[in-house]
């Protein structure tokens, strides 16, 4: 398969940026490799660390942080 002929595929990327711990998500429209694997492009990756790589428009419900309760709260 040629270049020109590369699928794309919807993804969503979780991830985190390097300069905090906080989980972020981003929906994007990918290319594909010859054998399928989804090539993410080096600007997109810079200053982040790539958790996971889900197929498709996956809604998040949750997050780590989303939640976070103050001490004083805490039974």
């Amino acid at each position: 398969m040629s270049c020109s002929q590369q699928e794309k595929e919807v993804v969503t990327i979780i991830y985190y940026c390097d300069s905090s711990l906080e989980l972020k998500h981003e929906i994007c429209d990918l290319m594909k490799s010859d054998s399928g694997r989804i090539i993410i492009p080096n600007a997109f990756k810079k200053n982040k660390s790539i958790v996971a790589v889900c197929l498709g428009k996956v809604d998040i419900l949750n997050k780590i942080g989303d939640r976070i309760i103050g001490a004083e709260y805490v039974a």
